[in-house]
């Protein structure tokens, strides 16, 4: 158990709340402690009956079963995996940032589960940190399943084709102009530590002084890439 409470721990820290309510509030709904109906984002509900947690718990419920576990573990992976890639990465010492983009895309996604009836938010918000990431790493080559290779920039596309397949039901350019800027109060609620990403479409200062270094042409050699899973 100490393992295993050492791991969770070195588990950077928004990435491990969030992790952490992945886990507990599918347990919740697994044991019966509360009806999962109640964790569901319905628009009726959330709108006209005014149940305003609908669109949190529905970020982190999936309805783990024989059917889903699979699912279910697999995205959890996701999660872990490429969270803490971007937070400890291009987000790394700048944890206002980071929480102000997963609040921006979390924002998006329960409006459009709203307007499109879409019930769970989870895969959706883990798939736009894995977009997220692959964007930053376009040019890296990964390997899926049974060792098919390819830039990064196409792994979220075939991961949402993977979810589709085993039964699961943005666009961001770097170099664009800033146009969000993270909320004061989240910088004074958790305080920068050094360089890293400010608001989207600017690219990390690594890539900024690759850039120009190569003057301005090409694109940066990410190097030789690693099989999805490798720390």
């Amino acid at each position: 158990m100490s393992d295993i409470g050492d791991w969770f721990r070195s588990i950077p820290a928004i990435t491990r709340y969030w992790f952490a309510a992945t886990v507990a509030v599918p347990l919740v709904g697994k044991l019966g402690l509360i009806s999962p109906a109640y964790f569901v984002l319905w628009p009726e509900a959330f709108l006209y009956r005014f149940q305003i947690w609908r669109p949190i718990t529905a970020t982190f419920f999936f309805p783990v079963g024989p059917g889903t576990g699979f699912l279910y573990l697999v995205n959890l992976y996701f999660l872990y995996q490429y969270s803490t890639r971007l937070e400890t990465g291009a987000f790394d010492g700048r944890p206002a940032d980071y929480l102000f983009m997963l609040l921006f895309n979390w924002a998006c996604i329960v409006i459009t589960g709203l307007a499109m009836d879409m019930q769970l938010l989870m895969i959706p918000l883990i798939m736009s940190v894995l977009y997220v990431w692959a964007q930053l790493n376009r040019d890296m080559i990964v390997s899926f399943w049974f060792g098919t290779r390819f830039k990064a920039c196409y792994l979220p596309w075939v991961i949402l084709g993977f979810n589709y397949i085993i039964g699961g039901s943005y666009p961001m350019d770097l170099g664009g102009r800033n146009f969000l800027s993270t909320p004061q109060f989240l910088y004074r609620w958790l305080p920068s530590r050094r360089g890293g990403v400010s608001g989207f479409g600017v690219p990390p200062a690594s890539m900024r002084r690759a850039a120009d270094q190569n003057g301005g042409g090409g694109r940066h050699n990410w190097g030789q890439g690693f099989r999805l899973g490798d720390q």
